[in-house]
């Protein structure tokens, strides 16, 4: 049976404070490349296990965190959290909901 791909999300809330909602951003990101899960992997140069553990939030080695993220076109920015409001304040456009 043909996998189906997963709906984007047009605005997701780029905070990652754990694996999920790295997990998260990253299916997102495939969804809106239209890519398959195992079409991605190939491309990306890792297993189609490795991808899926992370975009169900399971552990994966921070190396293949990074190939995952470049290869999909996404940075991972390290801030202080005191930062963080600040940043996402920055990213969202006018009249569209803040994350708190």
């Amino acid at each position: 049976m043909p996998r189906t791909l997963p709906r984007p999300i047009d605005r997701p809330d780029p905070l990652a404070q754990d694996m999920a909602a790295l997990g998260l951003l990253v299916r997102n990101r495939r969804a809106q490349s239209e890519l398959r899960i195992d079409d991605a992997a190939q491309m990306l140069g890792v297993s189609k296990d490795v991808l899926s553990r992370l975009e169900n939030g399971r552990s994966v080695s921070l190396d293949k965190v990074f190939l995952i993220l470049n290869g999909l076109g996404l940075s991972l920015l390290v801030l202080p959290r005191s930062e963080a409001s600040t940043a996402l304040r920055k990213l969202t456009p006018p009249g569209t909901q803040e994350t708190p």
